[in-house]
């Protein structure tokens, strides 16, 4: 039989692609792991995988990857999408895409499968990495094809003895390291907020606690002076930060295929750490160069929501990133506390706001009062000039 790779969550969708696939093609089964995985969960979806039929199933472990190749440089550009969101999920979406198709390939697979709607972002990701990494590969979607309904895809599974539970559940909620998504009937409306509930973290803690972000050149090396890999250090930081309740918001965006969409979100670890991480270079870098990775970021940003990481445009921003971290190393104290938190400064010996040169407001040692009239009088001139040619 034709050898087929399906992206295969577990859930509904998946569930019934692999089960109408596996007549016609020998298929294998691929989960990606960028967070959020536990040992159990990862059984009972490669249990449930064999029920459907699936030839073979691999989980493929790629939170360090997915830290590497995309979490990093979110971190670097203090990326939120519409000042709000961490790019959760969209950004997970493009690291799964790689390694499945990359699975696809080492196996000799002519057809690789996926089952994305014809309604969301997602079949984009996927469809533009499998076309661009392997476009002999022929691609797959029979939800979006058939445009199937929720009680359709469960009756056929009956038919074919797959009596599973599949009741909805009222919020679709998907984890992982950077932040966890959460979508229900509210975050169908312009007006709702999510209920209490709905958020995966509940409020354990009351006592405000202090914790402290270590950077070396940009990536979060240690916490509370213990050191650790990046990747490591955002889960343990989510942990700590979870109990608080911190994280929460409800993220409204344009999607890939022209709509609005709004999505609820809990990213304690992402947020904290974009936060306290720009609040560094608030210290260490120069005007300049705060200005130019704004909007470079924000491009950055953009970009691989709708898709595009493999535009080689994305290296050279990621170079750019990469380069403005050279100074960006210090300890940042943050104060959480009940569903929020703050940032009380910085330590760093790349401190830009340093006393010697003068306090802002107080004390100047750098010049002359002289200087500074000289210095305002040429800064005008634009202005003036501008000013008596055309009053």
């Amino acid at each position: 039989m034709k050898k087929l790779v399906i992206a295969y969550s577990g859930g509904l969708d998946t569930s019934y692609c692999a089960v109408s696939l596996s007549k016609e093609y020998e298929v294998h089964a691929v989960s990606v792991n960028t967070g959020g995985f536990t040992k159990d969960e990862i059984n009972t979806i490669e249990s449930n995988a064999y029920k459907m039929g699936v030839a073979t199933y691999k989980n493929i472990d790629a939170v360090s990857s997915f830290y590497q190749k995309v979490v990093k440089y979110l971190i670097f550009g203090n990326v939120l999408k519409n000042n709000t969101y961490p790019l959760s999920v969209s950004a997970e979406r493009i690291i799964q895409a790689i390694e499945i198709v990359e699975y696809a390939k080492s196996i000799d697979a002519k057809y690789i499968a996926h089952g994305s709607t014809g309604a969301g972002n997602d079949q984009v990701r996927f469809d533009m990495i499998f076309q661009t990494l392997a476009p002999e590969i022929n691609i797959i979607t029979p939800i979006r094809d058939q445009k199937l309904t929720r009680q359709e895809e469960i009756d056929y599974l009956k038919s074919n003895g797959i009596d599973i539970s599949w009741e909805k559940a009222k919020y679709s909620v998907n984890k992982g390291l950077w932040g966890t998504s959460v979508g229900g009937e509210e975050t169908l409306t312009s007006e709702k907020p999510l209920p209490e509930h709905a958020y995966p973290s509940q409020l354990e803690k009351k006592v405000e606690e202090k914790v402290s972000l270590t950077f070396k050149k940009g990536e979060l090396v240690a916490l509370n002076g213990k050191e650790n890999v990046p990747e490591k250090n955002i889960e343990l930081l989510n942990d700590v930060a979870s109990a608080y309740a911190i994280g929460r918001d409800i993220h409204v965006g344009d999607t890939i295929v022209g709509i609005k969409g709004r999505v609820g979100f809990e990213a304690a670890a992402a947020l904290i750490t974009v936060k306290a991480h720009h609040l560094l270079e608030k210290h260490t870098l120069t005007k300049w160069q705060l200005q130019h990775k704004d909007y470079l970021s924000s491009f950055y940003g953009m970009h691989l929501h709708e898709g595009q990481y493999l535009d080689p445009v994305m290296r050279n921003m990621e170079a750019f990133l990469q380069s403005s971290q050279e100074h960006v190393s210090g300890d940042v104290i943050v104060t959480l506390k009940p569903y929020h938190f703050s940032l009380d400064g910085i330590i760093s010996e790349h401190d830009l706001m340093s006393a010697k040169f003068g306090s802002y407001g107080e004390e100047n040692k750098a010049w002359t009062a002289d200087d500074a009239k000289g210095f305002i009088k040429i800064l005008g001139n634009q202005n003036k000039i501008y000013q008596q040619v055309n009053s």
